[in-house]
């Protein structure tokens, strides 16, 4: 056999290689802060080949205190982004036409941490000092404020350090479900009340899947891909075995430790986070008209967002997730 026709089979494997390297469709996310168990789905679709089995190269670069990741998006330096609903309606009046279209949590993992027997329900919020951070003075506090009748002079900041709060019994201070109150138990040796805001009517989604409107409309299978994708992730990390998404987690932020990890698995299993609301009947990922509309409503009342240069039907997107059916 002539040796150009050896060299036959060798090329088409060659060519047949090349070619599924250059069919995956390369997507950049980048996520709202540091890696950790609430970014767990994107880390198991990461780990597992999820991403890989849709088509697509997936690159999942971590935000941070110092990274404004709508400006990322706006300049075209990231495909999608972890955002939240109210950052992206905010987004609008900037001009930065960015949409809504996963939430892979169903609540907002803020919370109200108080102390037992001072702060047991949040009625008993008044005449409390309050410490909340800077960027929460614009999106949790006014709902706060006008909910339970507070006081601007109630109100101090937040600087992430939980030792005022531990000093005084009359502190209650915000933070995250899986973050403060652990740290707390940890450094106090004693369990603080928490108050999941969501669970008290705070209504936005959190943890969302945000692109740029020009993205969707140029690269809509791509961004299908990656919604299924990350949700069958969120599925698979919480209800099957995480440790290879806990793996990467690690690596791309090595301060996170193996006991944070599984109190953040542990949180998101009981509170509902993923599989909870409507997520439990129409799966993972959901978004609906009704939920979006309640915190533009919301933000428009308290005076938050201006209606006339945010059209909420811009804002998000139903298209991805409404025929998911990613069921816990």
């Amino acid at each position: 056999m002539p040796r150009r026709l050896l060299r036959l089979p060798l090329l088409a494997a060659l060519s047949s290689a090349a070619f599924g390297a250059a069919a995956a469709d390369k997507f950049t996310f980048i996520t709202n802060w540091y890696a950790q168990a609430e970014h767990g789905g994107f880390y198991q679709a990461q780990a597992t080949g999820l991403y890989r089995k849709e088509g697509l190269d997936v690159t999942l670069k971590m935000g941070g205190p110092q990274v404004n990741i709508m400006q990322l998006l706006a300049a075209g330096q990231t495909d999608c982004v972890m955002g939240y609903d109210m950052q992206t309606f905010s987004a609008w009046e900037q001009g930065i036409a960015a949409v809504t279209v996963a939430a892979a949590f169903q609540k907002d993992p803020l919370v109200l941490i108080g102390h037992p027997g001072v702060v047991d329900r949040l009625e008993q919020l008044k005449g409390k000092t309050l410490l909340i951070s800077p960027a929460g003075y614009t999106v949790q506090w006014p709902w706060l404020k006008a909910k339970y009748m507070l006081k601007e002079e109630q109100k101090r900041p937040y600087t992430f350090n939980i030792q005022p709060f531990i000093a005084d019994r009359n502190v209650v201070q915000q933070g995250y479900l899986s973050s403060e109150p652990y740290a707390i138990e940890k450094e106090a040796k004693f369990k603080p009340t928490v108050f999941l805001l969501s669970d008290h009517g705070w209504p936005p989604y959190s943890t969302t899947i945000v692109c740029m409107e020009k993205t969707i409309k140029e690269r809509p299978k791509a961004v299908a891909a990656f919604v299924k994708a990350s949700m069958q992730g969120w599925k698979d990390y919480l209800k099957g075995n995480p440790s290879a998404a806990n793996a990467l987690i690690k690596k791309d932020n090595p301060s996170m430790t193996d006991d944070r990890i599984a109190v953040g698995i542990r949180l998101l299993n009981e509170s509902g986070m993923v599989f909870g609301g409507d997520a439990a009947k129409a799966g993972v990922g959901i978004v609906t008209d009704a939920r979006m509309k309640t915190t533009y409503d919301m933000m428009v009342s308290l005076g938050q967002l201006d209606p006339k240069k945010v059209d909420l039907k811009r804002t998000y997107t139903t298209q991805f997730v409404k025929d998911l059916k990613i069921l816990p």
